[in-house]
């Protein structure tokens, strides 16, 4: 059974900086996909960024310049950068993983709230 176990989130200002971290386990030597979600209060969740086993990139429009994914596969950790934060980023972030050959993420972390003050 995967655990996947976010962390570093929290309150910034407008145009700050934070960087959340998921730490996987029971996922090793797996060929996985993770991804950052995220879900805004009476919003759907939606999909941020996510990052292949070897590093192809994928991101939502309203983060592209802003946030940048990254994966540490030895460490089974997964990091989400997110500089000139806005407000509308306000939301909690959700780390998830799928195999590489599945089209759904089936491995679902708590969540970590992000809020953005202007």
């Amino acid at each position: 059974q995967a655990q996947l176990v976010e962390s570093g989130g929290g309150l910034v200002q407008a145009g700050g900086s934070l960087r959340l971290s998921c730490a996987a386990s029971g996922l090793t030597g797996i060929n996985y996909r993770m991804g950052w979600f995220r879900q805004a209060p009476e919003k759907e969740r939606e999909l941020v960024a996510s990052i292949s086993w070897s590093g192809t990139t994928y991101y939502a429009d309203s983060v592209k310049g802003r946030f940048t994914i990254s994966r540490d596969n030895a460490m089974n950790m997964m990091y989400l950068q997110m500089n000139s934060l806005k407000p509308e980023d306000t939301a909690v972030y959700f780390c998830a993983a799928r195999r590489a050959d599945s089209g759904t993420y089936s491995s679902w972390g708590q969540g970590t709230q992000v809020t953005v003050s202007s």
